[in-house]
């Protein structure tokens, strides 16, 4: 796997037309080439491309990418990789940020439903982790940090989907699944920069 930024000027976000979460998809997007088939993209086979949005200041914007083959370099912007070493994902506890869109199918209609308080969201999450993405949460540093909205066009279409950025410490309880969740990020709109799990081992997690 690599880890990339990709970073913008004001200059650089005014060329490629940056005004909402698509455009911020559509530039992502245009520095790697599709290697599926057209049968995978049928079976909704993962792309290989994972990114957060870390926003910036007056001068700068900055994107985080995650793939598994390396990112062209773009004509406005640029980017910065390094490959991730197989012991970065060999630890046992790390310090965590991700961004993700937390929704649950209602029973009865079928229907997919946004998770939208505070308390839910951190339940939700804490839920999910153990049985799906291979860790669990420590629940005395699990911190919301932000609820929000990602609201934008795309063709006749106008998607909306729930966002919120939690920060904490995990511990993997099933090795697997927590490389397949780091590779493959977490939970569902991925390909509009949610479920990248942003990680740092922590070596002593006594020491503070």
């Amino acid at each position: 796997m690599i880890a990339s930024v990709l970073r913008l000027s004001r200059h650089d976000c005014k060329a490629l037309r940056i005004t909402d979460p698509y455009s911020i998809h559509r530039v992502v997007y245009s520095l790697f080439e599709d290697t599926r088939s057209e049968a995978e993209k049928l079976t909704s086979k993962p792309n290989g491309i994972l990114y957060a949005d870390k926003g910036g200041d007056f001068k700068q914007r900055q994107i985080l990418l995650l793939s598994d083959r390396e990112p062209m370099q773009p004509e406005h912007g640029e980017v910065v990789s390094k490959q991730i070493p197989d012991a970065f994902l060999a630890h046992h506890r790390y310090g965590f940020k991700v961004t993700v869109n937390p929704t649950r199918r209602n029973n009865a209609s079928r229907k997919l439903v946004p998770v939208k308080e505070r308390k839910a969201v951190a339940e939700w999450f804490a839920e999910r982790a153990g049985r799906s993405w291979g860790f669990e949460v420590i629940p005395e540093y699990l911190q919301i940090q932000r609820l929000g909205v990602q609201q934008f066009r795309k063709g006749e279409q106008t998607l909306i989907h729930g966002s919120a950025t939690l920060k904490g410490e995990l511990r993997v309880i099933d090795r697997e699944h927590f490389v397949r969740s780091f590779r493959q990020g977490i939970g569902r709109g991925r390909a509009f920069g949610f479920g990248l799990l942003q990680i740092a081992p922590i070596s002593n997690p006594f020491k503070r």
